[in-house]
């Protein structure tokens, strides 16, 4: 048995001690063979605590590091194909949220701002073929929240209480918040605890930096990027994000896109006009809006929609290439499509035509609004999960293919058979092919939110 004596009195203190564990395997700190026990998500930061930092562990509402006031995380890290960057493999999860409790504190006094105002993050090298133990430690860095992401976080915590206090801590949802996040928590997906103004049980949860936020303070910290911020101090403290968006595109409703760009010589073929009227709209030049500091946080995501004269998408709306092997083995909360609709907002900026294609073949659309947009609760547990499973039976069951007229289709989930989602390639990739895990070859496939569920969500605007 170990006794746990060490006591940190600064930053210095526990950064030293954090530096002698770089480029070491994890393995290398599990005193107690903790990463022989598969299934609690914890183990490595438990590894690091007790092992490393030579400190017991604990449930204590303040932070880790006493007197100082630091909480300790370790996290992993995606290396990106370029080798030379990272990014958040997931969530940064923090202190369990006591429903029964939280809700009678000021932000100031609440268990999330004692516990982690100022955190030290320890990152590893997360890679899927390696077990635990091989992970290798990369750094640690301390992280403070700058005033402008203070007053996103407070009103995140506001948005989460607010729903406790109302009788609905069973409808939170990471997709009410930017950049602090209330993710589910416990062993068992269908264990339910008590609130305090509803008899209706609600799923644990616990505060979380989104791996968006996480990776943005990578970006800047560890990857050394340069990223842009949109909005002030003064700015954030007056208004939402989505309100200053708002203030900001609202000038330029029913301008073309060409008087937008102010470039008489656009090339209509180009489907990047449209994102770089945001980006000019914004003042970020070259710069990609999605890619600014607030976006990358909040993991905002920009899609164009164009609609024809009879305010009708001109097409279905595309996001990432599926993974099949990951789409048969995940569970649902675990899936590609789960965390996209999850965890993402959108913000789609929509154009329309005033001529059709017929009447105009060189028409030019011009700025009709913008809408922020979540995927609501009911459509991604509903139709979305559907999709979700039929798409996974029959890839486990083999795709099937048949030949008309030359031409070769499968069996994946058309827009004729789903009320939200479709699967398809994307023309870009038409004659890209890869292994589905029946060991047939298929052309890339993405997942597509049907233009007729596009154009009901616009209805209203």
């Amino acid at each position: 048995m170990m006794l746990f004596e060490h006591e940190y009195y600064s930053v210095e203190d526990i950064l030293r001690v954090a530096s002698k564990a770089e480029g070491k395997e994890v393995g290398c700190f599990d005193i107690n063979g903790r990463l022989k026990v598969n299934g609690n998500k914890g183990q490595i930061g438990h590894v690091i605590q007790e092992g490393l930092f030579n400190m017991p562990l604990d449930t204590r509402p303040e932070a880790d590091f006493q007197p100082i006031g630091i909480e300790l995380k370790v996290t992993g890290l995606k290396k990106h194909k370029n080798k030379k960057s990272y990014s958040a493999k997931e969530r940064l999860v923090l202190s369990k949220i006591n429903y029964m409790e939280e809700y009678k504190n000021s932000f100031e006094k609440s268990t999330f701002w004692q516990k982690n105002q100022k955190l030290a993050i320890m990152f590893y090298a997360w890679q899927t073929k390696k077990p635990k133990n091989k992970f290798k430690i990369i750094k640690t860095l301390i992280h403070e929240f700058s005033p402008e992401d203070l007053v996103v976080i407070k009103r995140d915590w506001n948005i989460i209480m607010d729903k406790v206090k109302k009788g609905l801590a069973h409808e939170i949802s990471e997709r009410d918040t930017i950049y602090l996040g209330a993710c589910t928590k416990g062993r068992d997906g269908n264990e339910l605890v008590s609130q305090p103004f509803s008899n209706i049980g609600a799923k644990p949860r616990a505060y979380a930096l989104k791996a968006s936020y996480v990776t943005a303070f990578v970006k800047r910290i560890l990857n050394n990027e340069t990223v842009i911020k949109l909005f002030d101090l003064e700015e954030l403290e007056r208004k939402t994000i989505e309100n200053l968006l708002i203030s900001r595109f609202e000038k330029f409703y029913g301008k073309r896109i060409d008087e937008i760009l102010e470039d008489d010589k656009i090339d209509l073929k180009d489907k990047a006009i449209y994102y770089r009227v945001a980006n000019k709209i914004m003042g970020l030049g070259n710069s990609d809006l999605s890619e600014s500091d607030e976006f990358l946080k909040a993991n905002i995501r920009v899609k164009t929609i164009r609609l024809e004269p009879n305010g009708r998408p001109k097409e279905s709306m595309s996001f990432e290439n599926i993974d099949f092997k990951r789409w048969i083995i995940d569970d649902w909360e675990d899936s590609q499509i789960f965390q996209k609709f999850e965890e993402t907002k959108f913000l789609f900026v929509v154009f329309q035509y005033r001529e059709t294609e017929k009447e105009n073949p060189n028409r030019i659309a011009y700025l009709k609004f913008i809408k922020w947009w979540t995927m609501p609760k009911e459509i991604l547990e509903g139709p979305v999960k559907d999709f979700w499973q039929l798409t996974k039976q029959r890839l486990i069951n083999g795709v099937k293919f048949t030949n008309k007229n030359g031409k070769i289709y499968n069996n994946l989930p058309s827009s004729t058979e789903n009320p939200v989602c479709h699967v398809r390639s994307k023309a870009k990739l038409s004659n890209v092919k890869i292994q589905l895990p029946d060991g047939q070859m298929i052309t890339k496939q993405a997942y597509w939110l049907n233009k007729v569920y596009i154009e009901t969500l616009l209805k209203d605007c």
